[in-house]
Formats: structure tokens, sequence, C-alpha cells
């Protein structure tokens, strides 16, 4: 059949499973939303209030479905507003899809109206990027970027169209797919990138009988799981290989879901803000695991004090990933669920009783603070557990980036993979907010509360609208201590109590700002009011803020200064 470019898009989007854009329009994209208009009924276009919060939105949506987001947005600003979304999706390894149009190719190169060079804005946080010039190129471009994007280590491609090959008057050929598993007969086959995204490494049976003699003569394992567990889809796997070999198991943030706080062997997070369990585990451990992890700076610290006693042992799909930052014993370079899958036979059901005894000893280590439960403010431990009591395993949790996000990092007892959604590499405030939306949309039947902070929530409370708009049944507790509270707390330990611009002692009240939006609106200052009003608000089905407040000068703790070694935290600021 012949059809036109914007029709392209919207044909070969439907091929994919495509149900949901998220987007924001302009001049450059018309003719695509105009073929959107008339294919609403294929394809939901959601409009969020700023294309940054459709980036996210799409990023939310893909993390929480293991599904390829999507996000349209006009040339100019509209392309650059997307950027912080692609390069939070980019750092954590999240898939999506970014279609931009640009000003026609007439006007490229002469500062037109709109006109931004959005392929090289992007080229560092992408996993590939395209121009179409020709129109005839644009349905295999579309069906190699969702091959790239979820394919090897997933991330964000971006599609940049010059308006002209959208033109509804020009017509081509379009020979349509029967299977989104087509995609791979119509792509560029001597493409580098698409080479690359499909070149999994798959381990040979030797390396994995190698790798698993030496687990099995580990006396002191642990297991340090990061965001690839969540991403390969290897939390059950993860969960059996634990409990077979005995091995305690700690979670960089990106990981925190990846394996059941409820667990025995569950030692919550590692690093900057991990818990003494954890920190020790691995310090004290003669093998560390690290399964589909990174090693960032905020989990290793000290890179040469990181584990310094131990053989690391790193699998990950991600050649570049390993030795990286902190160097490995061995290898085995695939993907989590598959490896774990093949490992797993060969592991002997192992007793690490000892090992365990003294993890246990310190697990009881812990910041006294948060056994506190003060009369006129919130202990932030309580927010977390009140909220995961009454919202249930099922519940998805979402933050911003800050002492709320660490807080919760710390103290919710997730139970299931996927459930908790936040910016890890880039620490994006104004990330949260976005993702809900998009979590939300890919999860009617599911519910969403979003946990964030007063600062981090002025950067995105324009998306009250959409939520309001499409009547979003979504809980956002603001915990409010007044404060950029992250950098307060380095201002108090390092600076001499200087607060220099992280005093946040002016508005908006969150209340009145929910009643403008046609929001539910409520206020907490003790944990009576909070678990009272939170319940309220939860079980109401209705879009609702919480402003909860939360002392200023509550500290995130466990901390390790910086320079330090994870196991020299400070517990106690006192």
């Amino acid at each position: 059949m012949k059809i036109s470019g914007s029709r392209i898009i919207v044909e070969c989007l439907v091929e994919q499973g495509v149900d949901t854009i998220f987007g924001y329009p302009g001049g450059a994209i018309l003719n695509v939303y105009d073929e959107l208009y008339k294919n609403q009924d294929r394809i939901r276009h959601i409009l969020t209030a700023h294309e940054q919060g459709a980036a996210h939105a799409a990023d939310g949506y893909a993390r929480s479905t293991g599904k390829v987001g999507v996000v349209f947005a006009t040339s100019g600003p509209g392309a650059t507003n997307l950027v912080t979304g692609i390069a939070t999706a980019y750092m954590d390894s999240s898939p999506i899809v970014a279609i931009t149009c640009n000003v026609a190719t007439s006007l490229l190169g002469k500062d037109s109206f709109q006109e931004i060079d959005i392929t090289g804005v992007t080229m560092p946080i992408t996993k590939h990027n395209f121009m179409v010039r020709n129109v005839e190129e644009l349905a295999s471009v579309i069906r190699e970027a969702f091959v790239i994007a979820k394919s090897g280590r997933p991330g964000p491609v971006l599609i940049d169209i010059p308006k002209e090959v959208t033109d509804p008057k020009k017509l081509i050929d379009f020979e349509p797919l029967k299977n989104p598993s087509e995609a791979l007969n119509f792509v560029t086959k001597d493409s580098e990138s698409l080479r690359r995204a499909l070149d999994t490494p798959v381990p040979g049976d030797d390396e994995i009988k190698a790798a698993a003699d030496i687990i099995n003569g580990a006396k002191r394992p642990v297991i340090y799981a990061g965001g690839g567990v969540i991403i390969s889809d290897a939390a059950k796997e993860l969960l059996d290989f634990a409990n077979k070999a005995d091995i305690p198991v700690s979670q960089s943030m990106m990981g925190r879901s990846a394996f059941p706080s409820s667990s025995p062997l569950n030692l919550g997070m590692v690093g900057m803000h991990g818990t003494k369990a954890s920190n020790m585990a691995v310090t004290e451990s003669d093998l560390v695991i690290a399964l589909g992890a990174r090693f960032s700076d905020r989990v290793i610290s000290d890179a040469s004090r990181f584990a310094q006693n131990s053989s690391v042992f790193h699998i990950d799909i991600d050649p570049a990933e390993i030795n990286k930052n902190i160097p490995v014993s061995g290898s085995l370079i695939g993907n989590v669920r598959d490896v774990l899958s093949r490992l797993l036979p060969l592991i002997n059901k192992a007793d690490h009783g000892e090992w365990r005894k003294t993890i246990e000893e310190w697990k009881k280590v812990q910041p006294k603070m948060y056994d506190e439960n003060p009369k006129d403010s919130i202990n932030p431990k309580f927010i977390c557990e009140c909220i995961h009591r009454i919202a249930g395993d099922d519940t998805f949790i979402t933050t911003e980036v800050g002492e709320h996000q660490l807080w919760t990092a710390q103290h919710y007892p997730f139970e299931k993979p996927r459930t908790f959604v936040t910016s890890g590499g880039l620490g994006t405030m104004g990330f949260g907010t976005g993702a809900a939306i998009g979590i939300q949309f890919a999860n009617p039947e599911r519910r969403v509360v979003h946990i964030a902070g007063d600062g981090s929530f002025r950067m995105n409370c324009n998306e009250l609208a959409t939520i309001s708009h499409y009547g979003l049944p979504l809980v956002i507790v603001v915990v409010n201590n007044g404060t950029l509270g992250n950098v307060r707390l380095w201002q108090k330990v390092f600076y001499g109590e200087r607060y220099s611009a992280t005093t946040l002692d002016f508005g908006p009240d969150w209340v009145k700002l929910a009643d403008a939006y046609g929001i539910q609106g409520f206020r907490a200052t003790n944990a009576e009011e909070f678990e009272k009003v939170f319940a309220e608000a939860f079980k109401s089905g209705r879009a609702a803020i919480i402003d909860a407040k939360v002392d200023i000068d509550v500290p995130v703790l466990p901390m390790v200064p910086g320079g330090k070694a994870i196991y020299e935290q400070i517990m106690d600021l006192n």
C-alpha cells in the first residue's frame, strides 16, 4: 500500500506493540500529530505539561513493564526538553524511543526557527540515534530503533525526522509486518549499531562450570545485585540461587526490588547509605558475586578499599562494565537470568551458618534516630513502613532524588521486582512524577504511590495538570522538611553548618496547590495524622497530595563520607 511518512510512523509503532505515546506537539511534528488524530483508536497519546515529563513518563512505562516506552516532541526546545529524560534513561539502561521532528532539510544548518542538531546533542546519551532524511528509509529506521532499544543492555534511541519526510502528500510503498519479530528482516543488516545490539555473548559450558566451582568453594560469599537483575527479569532466579547456595544478598539502589526484603538473606542497600550489614558483609567476604551491577562510585566509595580481601566475580551483559571500576578475578558475559539458570544446577546446596551468624550481629546495628517517634513531625522510616502496610506489595513506589529517595531505598520493604522506580545513575530531581504517570498508564489495574521531596517536587509539580486531567489515582507524599536535605546534610557535616541556598522556607502550600488542580490535599504533622490521611487518600482511588512534615535536620544515616571506605560509616551525628 502507498502511505505517507507520518502514517508510516504510526503503522510501525502499532507493529511494535506500542499502545501509548507520551508527548507534546509543535510545528515541526504537526503532520505526525494529525496522523495520530486519525488513528486515536489504535494508539493513545498522553499530553503532558512539559516534554521532560513526557520523557520520564515513557521511562516509567518502560521500567514497570520491560517494554519500550515512546515519547514525541517537536524541534528546537521541544527536542532539547527531552535531553534530561533521555540521559536519565541512558544511565539506568531503560529502553525508550524518542521521536522528534526537525525543520525541513532545506533549512538545516541555517539557524532556522526552532532548529537544533538534536542527534548531535544526544549522541553521548543514547544507545544510538538517527536522522531520517529520506522517507524510503523511515520504516526500517523505526524498526531498527526498537530492536536496538530493547536488545542486549537496553537504552534510549532517538529518531529525528525533518518535516518534509512526514509530508502527507508524499506517498510511498509500505510493507506492513505480520509479527514484530519480523523487524530484523527489514532493518539494515550491515548496521554496526544493530550488530552490537544483537551480539549478546553466551558463556560456554566450561565457563559456567568454572564459575560454579568458584562459588561452591567460597566460605563467606555475598551477592551484590544491581539493576540488571530486574532488567533481565532474573528476580526468581536470584532468589533460587541465593537460597540454594545460602548466600546473603546486598543490593544497589537500582537493584532494591530485585530481592524480597522479607528474606533472611536480605542485607538491604550497599554503599554510601547502605546498611551496616551490607557494607560489612562485602568488606569481610571472601567472594563478591556481582550480578547486573556497575560498581558505581556511590556503591564502592574508595575503590582501593572496596572488598579488598575478596575475590570479585562479575556477571553482566555489557562487557564494557567488566574491570571498569573494580578489578575482577573472573567474569561471565551474558544475560543475568540465562546465566543464573545455567549456574543453578551446578551450585551445591550450602549452609554458611557461621557467616550468617556474623551477619545477623551486623544487622542489629542501626542508627538510633529511626526509632524515635517525634510529636510534631514524622519519622521518615515510619512513612515508608506505613505506606507499605496500607498499600501492600503490589503497589509501585516512585521517588524523586534526595533524602526521601534514600530513606525509601533504605526502609521500604520491597517484595516484588519493578515495584521501585527511581533515578539512580543520573540522580534526576524531577524524575518521579513523570515516571509515576507513565507507570499508572502502563498498569491501570495497579496503584502507584509517589514519594517526593519538597525540593524535587517543585521541579515537576506542573504535571499535576496531567494527573488531574486524566483522572489518575496517584497518591503523592511530599516529604516536606523545608530544605534540599541531602545537600544540607553535607553542609552540616563538612561545611561548618553554612546552609547556603538549601533552606526552602517559602511556598507553595501543597494542599492549596492540590486544590487548584482539582486534586485532594491533606496535611500531616505527626505519625498518627499521617497514617489516617494516607489510608483515606489511598482508599479513595483518586489523586491526592499529602504534605508530610519531617524535621529539617533528620539526616540520612548510615553515611559514608567522600573518600572513605564503605566500612567507615557514620552511624550517629551527635
